[in-house]
């Protein structure tokens, strides 16, 4: 009788998201009086807008949303992916820590490493082709640890910045796992398609609190940033292997699959690139925080925090759809229009700015 529900929920496994955010509904607001209940919350500051005290630690109630839908349904993966369970707990738990105690970037950064030597090295889901890029394709057990770390890390810190105005990180989260959710139904990776469901169903409901919550709101923090960072990466490593030995059918085969995965992931990469070439120009830490963000980038034109995140969702679904389009192009090319696309969307947007600065200087 267990094995015709599990069946059945895995043949329409968009039940399986509507379930994941039945746990979120259950899950966020207790979360929520805990948090407020033990002090663990935001007060208002020169970096936030918002107003009143609200708790930081949504990750915590979209972690246990996603563990119990995809254990529920996904039980028997767990001999097979322990160790990538024990990763998921162990970020989750850093990202935490740093909400309540305030980590310094190097010990961020080291908890971050050790969650990934659980996903990369003891796990061993980790980018092993290349691709073809600079001619290269199957690269070697220690070149191919360093550059899986040096990505997780990098997915892992552009989604942590990228969370800074209500529903940002949750909308592009349901839009980049959305998409990974589809493509690993199609090829037939029926427990990662699971997995990425189960998170869509998590982040709804947090959208909604986070959104339009009032006095039940409640941020993501690190605990959910890093959270979500973690498994998307996940996601990556699992969607260029299976390109790069093509080992899924053929027409769902992408030749650009890196390519198509950082065109998906343009928003974050390139903001974090653009941000941390910035700071280095001007002779700062690339961890400092400042306001130089796209989101604040938006918000400077006059637009609020759910027109900013409307806009970069819009911004996003454009990248995903290039993906799309191009995933059987040459890598550099794809690479190269992404790169050239995002730079002019960019100038466009202090265009703007300035146009709207120096208009207000003239009327005065």
């Amino acid at each position: 009788m267990i094995q015709q529900i599990q069946t059945f929920f895995l043949t329409h496994s968009y039940l399986i998201g509507l379930v994941s955010f039945a746990f979120g509904l259950l899950a966020l607001p207790i979360v929520i009086r805990i948090a407020k209940a033990k002090g663990l919350v935001v007060r208002p500051n020169k970096r936030m807008s918002h107003t009143g005290e609200v708790p930081n630690i949504g990750g915590l109630g979209i972690y246990f949303s996603v563990m119990l839908s995809y254990l529920l349904f996904d039980y028997d993966q767990i001999a097979h992916n322990q160790f990538f369970m024990i990763g998921v707990a162990l970020i989750m738990a850093i990202g935490f820590i740093d909400d309540v105690l305030v980590l310094t970037p190097l010990a961020k950064l080291t908890g971050e490493a050790l969650a990934g030597i659980a996903l990369i090295g003891f796990g061993d889901l980790r980018l092993t082709h290349l691709h073809g890029i600079f001619g290269i394709g199957e690269i070697g057990v220690v070149p191919s640890y360093l550059l899986s770390l040096f990505v997780l890390i990098g997915i892992i810190n552009a989604i942590n910045l990228i969370d800074g105005v209500d529903g940002l990180a949750s909308g592009l989260g349901m839009l980049y796992c959305l998409f990974f959710a589809v493509y690993f139904h199609l090829v037939g990776s029926a427990s990662w398609s699971v997995l990425a469901i189960c998170m869509i169903g998590a982040l709804a409901v947090f959208f909604i609190y986070n959104v339009f919550g009032h006095r039940g709101k409640i941020f993501m923090g690190d605990s959910g940033s890093l959270l979500l960072g973690y498994l998307i990466t996940a996601f990556v490593f699992r969607f260029c292997e299976q390109n790069a030995y093509h080992v899924v059918p053929e027409i769902y085969h992408m030749s650009a699959a890196p390519a198509v995965a950082i065109c998906v992931l343009t928003v974050p990469i390139f903001d974090t690139l653009r941000v941390s070439i910035t700071r280095i120009k001007q002779h700062r830490s690339p961890f400092k925080p400042d306001k130089n963000h796209i989101h604040h980038l938006l918000l400077r034109t006059g637009l609020n925090h759910i027109q900013t995140t409307c806009v970069l969702l819009t911004v996003s679904l454009f990248f995903i759809g290039l993906a799309i389009l191009g995933r059987n192009w040459n890598i550099w090319v794809l690479l190269g229009t992404d790169f050239i696309l995002a730079t002019a969307l960019t100038l466009c947007l202090w265009r703007v700015i300035n146009h709207k600065l120096y208009g207000k200087n003239a009327d005065n």
